[in-house]
């Protein structure tokens, strides 16, 4: 197999290369997706990577204004537990901070915010997330940034920095993305995964 154009003679040119992993675009609403390693030593195995990182363009089916993108880590279903995050949010006039233990839902660690079924039609929201260190034997963290408008005279624009820790020890060989309280993720919401190669040239 030939060696990808960042790497010469064995050698990474690029200081911080980003590979693209996979690109789900939904053609009907859906209740989730998932991002699976290949592990196969081919580009979509997650164990050759430092980090990944997830740019989503979601909206939820949530009768409501808003609702929370979450992501679950190796099919765990043991999440309330596992997860924990700290956030700053802006929304209108007011800010907040503070802390979870889940995603609220008891199921999984939150992303960001997107718009949902009572917001402005066709409006998405924008959540990156990048994960650290996903191969390491220490607990996994996560930092995303994410807004929204959710339409609402309440809410208006909604603008959150989160981070977040995956309190397991084992490498991240699956994520899942889903709505923390809607059905589903509505049609043409979009999702890329990249992975995050180390650092070899100064």
């Amino acid at each position: 197999m030939a060696d990808p154009a960042y790497i010469v003679d064995g050698v990474l040119t690029d200081g911080e290369a980003w590979v693209g992993l996979g690109t789900t675009t939904l053609g009907s609403d859906t209740a989730s997706v998932t991002f699976t390693s290949t592990d196969d030593g081919q580009v979509g195995d997650f164990s050759q990577y430092m980090d990944l990182v997830i740019i989503s363009y979601a909206r939820s089916v949530r009768v409501d204004y808003d609702d929370l993108l979450s992501m679950l880590f190796n099919g765990d279903t043991a999440a309330e537990s596992q997860y924990a995050v700290q956030y700053l949010q802006g929304r209108q006039t007011t800010v907040a901070a503070n802390t979870a233990t889940s995603g609220g839902d008891g199921t999984a660690g939150w992303m960001g915010y997107m718009p949902s079924t009572l917001g402005t039609a066709n409006v998405f929201g924008a959540v990156v997330t990048h994960l650290f260190d996903i191969n390491s034997g220490k607990y996994k963290s996560w930092i995303s940034q994410s807004a929204a408008n959710t339409g609402s005279v309440a809410y208006g624009g909604t603008c959150r920095l989160q981070a977040g820790t995956y309190k397991k020890q084992a490498p991240i060989t699956s994520i899942k993305l889903f709505p923390a309280y809607g059905s589903n993720l509505l049609s043409a919401s979009s999702f890329s995964l990249f992975g995050v190669l180390p650092r070899m040239v100064a």
